[in-house]
């Protein structure tokens, strides 16, 4: 059975007790406005933590869109729509810090250092560069990419995080984080905090092709800023099967099954329990259509009335990137006096 009420990040005993000794570095790269797959996999866990006391970081990953693209296309737009997403999801200016990964100079040049600490080998079986090589469908692809797990790194330890959200299969990626942390420090003396996963049992949300992972770049996923009437459209063209019977089968029907969990996600149902309640695909459909709008229309409700002050968006980024900068420039430095080089 997938449990979705009780779905939420491990969180550690320490971290419960003591919310406010962690930090929390998370983020995405601004390739697109996010989905609702973002909100059950990340987004809502990552206010769970915010509100607990726990001090966290934002990156909008933007150099990291080079990694698998030639250009940036529209990446200031993408920025702002993120920015609303997460405001409109419950993440505070006031208590978590939204930056930019190119305004803070100092992060970047930990980039070098770090590669020096692993190898290629290591880089080149690492699960994040095989996946981003296979999902830009390239003939070949720029060595930007074989910094990807590096310059995520530079993200994570660039501010002393201690927890950093991911599910199963980002933890080889982390793993590496830990790994260049250890050994700048066997090397130069302790600097790096050696940070710990937090791990999200949430289930991956498939896209409406019901096949592949809900994905931006994929063009199969359900924008949280949808209207009522995109999201009906874009359930109504999920791909399920002609069996009348509903039953949830991941394995065996991972369309039908995708929908269920949806409405298991909106509603705080075990899928298995809604399927019982169902007849046809028709049924499934309309039913989905209706648990995701009612769930998501606060959310779209807060993201249109933000949306009317356009400029509080450069606002907060700019705040973030003061306070992110602060912290980058306090690292190098530390950095730069553990490897003995000068400012």
């Amino acid at each position: 059975m997938t449990t979705i009420a009780t779905n939420q990040l491990t969180v550690p005993d320490e971290i419960r007790s003591r919310p406010g000794t962690a930090r929390m570095l998370t983020g995405d790269r601004p390739t697109g406005k996010l989905h609702i797959g973002h909100y059950f996999g990340s987004l809502r866990n990552r206010v769970r933590l915010q509100n607990q006391g726990v001090d966290s970081l934002v990156v909008i990953a933007d150099y990291q869109v080079l990694t698998d693209r030639d250009i940036a296309a529209d990446l200031s737009g993408h920025i702002h729509e993120i920015v609303l997403d997460y405001l409109a999801a419950g993440i505070s200016p006031q208590r978590s810090t939204i930056f930019t990964h190119s305004a803070v100079p100092a992060l970047n040049q930990l980039l070098l250092p770090f590669l020096s600490l692993v190898s290629t080998a290591e880089l080149d079986r690492n699960p994040t560069v095989k996946e981003e090589i296979a999902a830009a469908r390239r003939a070949s692809v720029s060595g930007l990419i074989y910094t990807y797990p590096a310059h995520q790194a530079a993200d994570i330890l660039f501010c002393d995080a201690t927890v950093v959200p991911v599910g199963d299969d980002q933890l080889p990626h982390l793993e590496l984080t830990r790994t260049i942390a250890r050994r700048f420090n066997d090397r130069y003396g302790k600097v790096f905090t050696v940070p710990k996963p937090l791990l999200s049992p949430a289930p991956r949300l498939l896209g409406v092709d019901g096949r592949t992972k809900m994905s931006k770049s994929r063009g199969n996923a359900i924008a949280l800023s949808a209207t009522a009437d995109e999201t009906a459209r874009l359930i109504k063209s999920a791909v399920t099967d002609a069996d009348r019977h509903i039953n949830y089968d991941p394995a065996n029907r991972p369309g039908v099954s995708n929908l269920l969990l949806l409405i298991g996600l909106c509603t705080g149902q075990e899928p298995e329990q809604v399927a019982e309640s169902l007849s046809g695909a028709a049924d499934l459909k309309r039913t989905c259509t209706e648990a995701v709008n009612e769930f998501f229309a606060p959310l779209r409700r807060r993201r249109r009335e933000l949306a009317a002050d356009p400029a509080q968006v450069g606002r907060i980024i700019t705040e973030g990137n003061t306070r992110a900068r602060t912290i980058a420039d306090d690292t190098l430095d530390r950095v730069r006096r553990a490897m003995g080089t000068f400012a």
